[in-house]
């Protein structure tokens, strides 16, 4: 058993794999501004106008917009490539920021950043997805790609740990701009440097034709429960924003949001190392209702804790059943969707997190303005309990067909991984 272990593929392997750091470290900075959009807005717009109602409507038309778009770019890389759509779309988000981080300093009215967060919300490079569509296409073929899976995951956790950190201690300690600014920053640096790797992206897929129909992600019933789960994970992030950040308020210690959403964050990404090491016995989707049920259940008692360490233990406990949801989550993605689809399927369920974190922190906001933070954890508990139940209502939908499992290409069903 232990020789089975040893010689199983694992993160050091896949690292070593030639030409994978070309994309990784820009694609790891350009993946930053999903992670300190939201929060950013959040911080700025509250600091000019003092009502989070205000501040989570506006990172609510980000979100939605972003949600609404994210699967379109994802057709764009599949059918153009990756470097085509980057590249503008890059610019007019560092655009877009620019104008809403300047129109909520002038004291613009609300409709003003509203039209302002369209375009930063639907420019928002959807950096995951496009490195997850490369690692498909280098290690089309290798059992590597199930590490890859696993990585990628963990990458995503991380950006959570990193970014919301990151863009809030900018914007309490430097000026409630600077999150946004800093967001712009590596959104240029990034991305423009991801979309320069032009020798790993992906292969232009050919235009549907009558031979060759295009199968949208869409259209599969599994990827339409996963969105609806996808959407209580959002929630849960958007909630713990806004809520942490008036809960900080509340005790005279707005410099605490940012170490309880770390705690929160970093129990994600330590949640998602364990996953990709363990040689799991049970199969993806036992695994994502399980997490779920635990994030719900941690998720419940979010609103009756007064403390600040009693906060972060349960923020923890809450980031912990995270990443077990979201990677089994993924991975089922990559048994049920074709691969001409797969960069679409992850761009939707991008797009679901983002929808329910734009739904929260406009909830939680004016929850939080009207009856104080406890009012506005109750948003991630109302969203994880409605995804759950219809996560186990569905979840038939969430096995591959007879004989319609996808081993062509891609990231494949993902099997057990070891740390290297």
């Amino acid at each position: 058993m232990a020789s089975t272990v040893k010689n199983r593929p694992g993160y050091g392997q896949l690292l070593r794999t030639p030409g994978a750091w070309t994309f990784l470290l820009p694609g790891f900075l350009a993946r930053q501004p999903f992670a300190m959009l939201t929060i950013g807005i959040v911080l700025l717009v509250q600091s000019t106008t003092g009502s989070y109602g205000s501040a989570g409507a506006v990172a609510a038309f980000t979100g939605v917009s972003m949600a609404l778009f994210a699967p379109q770019s994802g057709k764009l890389a599949d059918r153009f490539g990756q470097r085509a759509v980057l590249l503008p779309g890059v610019l007019v988000h560092v655009a877009s920021v620019s104008a809403l981080t300047a129109l909520a300093l002038a004291n613009a009215p609300l409709w003003a950043l509203f039209v302002a967060a369209v375009p930063t919300g639907a420019s928002v490079p959807q950096i995951g997805p496009m490195v997850r569509a490369r690692w498909a296409a280098k290690l089309e073929g290798s059992q590597l790609m199930s590490t890859a899976a696993a990585f990628e995951s963990v990458t995503d956790e991380f950006t959570f740990v990193v970014g919301p950190v990151l863009a809030t201690a900018l914007c309490t300690g430097v000026h409630p701009a600077a999150g946004l600014i800093a967001e712009a920053t590596l959104t240029l640096a990034g991305g423009l440097f991801f979309a320069a790797q032009s020798r790993t992206q992906p292969a232009v897929r050919p235009a549907a034709s009558a031979d060759r129909p295009h199968v949208s992600a869409l259209s599969i019933p599994g990827v339409r429960v996963l969105a609806v789960a996808f959407l209580g994970i959002g929630s849960v992030f958007g909630g713990m924003q806004v809520s942490l950040t008036a809960f900080a308020e509340e005790i005279g210690n707005p410099g605490a949001n940012g170490l309880l959403y770390g705690i929160f964050a970093a129990g994600n990404m330590l949640a998602g190392i364990a996953c990709g090491a363990i040689a799991w016995k049970s199969g993806p989707r036992r695994r994502l209702v399980l997490g779920y049920a635990g994030l719900t259940l941690a998720a419940s008692a979010l609103w009756a804790v007064h403390s600040v360490a009693l906060l972060a233990g349960l923020g923890l406990l809450v980031g912990l059943c995270i990443a077990p949801a979201l990677i089994g989550g993924y991975t089922l993605v990559e048994s049920l969707v074709p691969a001409s689809a797969r960069t679409e399927a992850f761009t939707w369920l991008t797009g679901a997190v983002a929808l329910g974190q734009a739904a929260a922190v406009t909830v939680a906001g004016r929850l939080a303005d009207e009856s104080g933070a406890s009012a506005g954890f109750v948003v991630p508990l109302v969203g994880t309990v409605l995804a759950l139940v219809t996560l186990i209502s569905l979840r038939s939908r969430l096995s591959p067909r007879a004989g319609g499992r996808i081993a062509a290409r891609g990231m494949g069903h993902r099997v057990p991984v070891a740390v290297d």
